[in-house]
């Protein structure tokens, strides 16, 4: 396996170093440390020559497909929301636009197109919230018992559908915060659940830009699951199982381990450190917004980050050129209110369950089975 140093790489791709460190910090260019000066890094020889060979062109239906699936071109109608012109968009409607006054019950209004939502209990919900229980073991299990014994999506009225989604989304919300059932909105329920008045308009803002983000891998294994007839639920929990990874739904508990390193070691070590390390920089740039997510412009503008997350921002910004994504905004929320380590998380989940739902009942609407064929690059087949 081949390593080059920062020169050599920079040699074979013809950028400037804040772009290489860029390329590593999105995943783009494994690094390791120098064995022989661990202040310095070595870059992977193959993520540079085919970052180097990459060039506009013709390119075959099976090339095209197989990068569609990782940040590619778009792979499935939706109506629900999408990123275009560097903004996120709900229904032709601004996100951001939409934080500035909406709740999470409004917007699901918005994407479910429905009327007058609330998030109140329509069922008899299981006491599954126990202290030092992790929100999404608590999601899950409260989710168990609609997954077996709720009817499929198939053959419903909207109508049923969407006041079955609303409880689904308030039982979710209860298990994952130790709220109580109740008629108040999410944002309330959360705030008190966390004893932090202060946090209800910050909460309100942030369920509301954390709603939806169209084909996210959670949301494609929620519209996988609902092309089969499954029940609601089962959506739900198929976004919440996919959500349980680090490349998706662990990115602010990754911040908050950079957070502390930077806090032992200061910002530019920590920064140097995860990087020598090969590790992309969680938190920081994103895929679909080439200058910043206005998702976290708009919610750091609401408050004062805690100083070393302060530090961190600009640190990155200096070293990769990368600003801050959604993920680190509420990982820096959480601290700046002191809401429980576990708060981005369920803050995240119980928002994204809206758009799932959203998904969900666009996907039972096209009644078609979502069944992609595999590109086979296994052994010749047999005679």
């Amino acid at each position: 396996m081949e390593w080059l140093t920062s020169d050599e790489a920079l040699a074979v791709l013809g950028i400037r170093r804040q772009t290489l460190y860029a390329n590593v910090s999105r995943g783009r260019v494994r690094a390791k440390p120098d064995p022989k000066d661990s202040r310095r890094s070595l870059y992977h020889g193959e993520d540079v020559k085919r970052l180097a060979g990459r060039r506009p062109g013709r390119r075959s239906a099976a090339a095209v497909a197989s990068e569609a699936i990782g940040w590619g071109d778009p792979v499935l109608a939706s109506g629900v929301s999408t990123v275009a012109q560097g903004r996120l968009w709900y229904r032709g409607q601004d996100a951001v636009t939409l934080s500035n006054t909406a709740t999470l019950e409004e917007v699901a209004a918005l994407l479910w197109e429905a009327q007058g939502v609330q998030f109140g209990s329509w069922r008899n919900v299981l006491k599954t919230h126990e202290r030092g229980q992790h929100p999404l073991q608590a999601a899950l299990l409260a989710l168990s018992r609609s997954v077996a014994a709720d009817p499929p999506t198939r053959g419903r009225s909207r109508t049923v559908l969407t006041r079955e989604a609303a409880g689904l989304v308030s039982q979710v919300a209860n298990a994952m915060t130790g709220a109580s059932p109740c008629s108040l909105a999410l944002h309330v329920r959360m705030a008190r659940a966390w004893k932090a008045p202060r946090a209800q308009d910050i909460l309100r803002r942030a369920l509301v830009l954390l709603a939806d983000h169209e084909l996210n891998a959670s949301t494609f294994a929620a519209r996988v699951a609902a092309s089969t007839g499954a029940p609601l639920a089962a959506g739900l929990v198929a976004g919440l199982a996919t959500l349980s990874g680090p490349l998706h739904g662990g990115a602010s508990a990754a911040a908050l381990s950079l957070v502390r390193s930077a806090a032992r070691i200061g910002a530019v070590g920590a920064v140097r450190e995860w990087l020598a390390h090969g590790n992309p920089l969680p938190a920081f740039a994103h895929p679909l917004y080439a200058e910043g997510d206005p998702r976290a412009v708009s919610l750091l503008a609401q408050f004062k980050p805690p100083s070393v997350f302060a530090e961190l921002r600009s640190v990155v910004h200096s070293l990769t050129g990368e600003h801050p994504n959604v993920d680190f905004a509420i990982a820096a929320m959480a601290d700046a209110y002191h809401l429980p380590s576990t708060a981005p998380f369920s803050i995240f989940a119980t928002a994204r369950s809206v758009g799932w739902i959203a998904h969900i009942l666009e996907q039972a609407a096209m009644g078609s089975l979502i069944r992609p064929r595999a590109r086979y690059v296994g052994p010749p087949l047999a005679a």
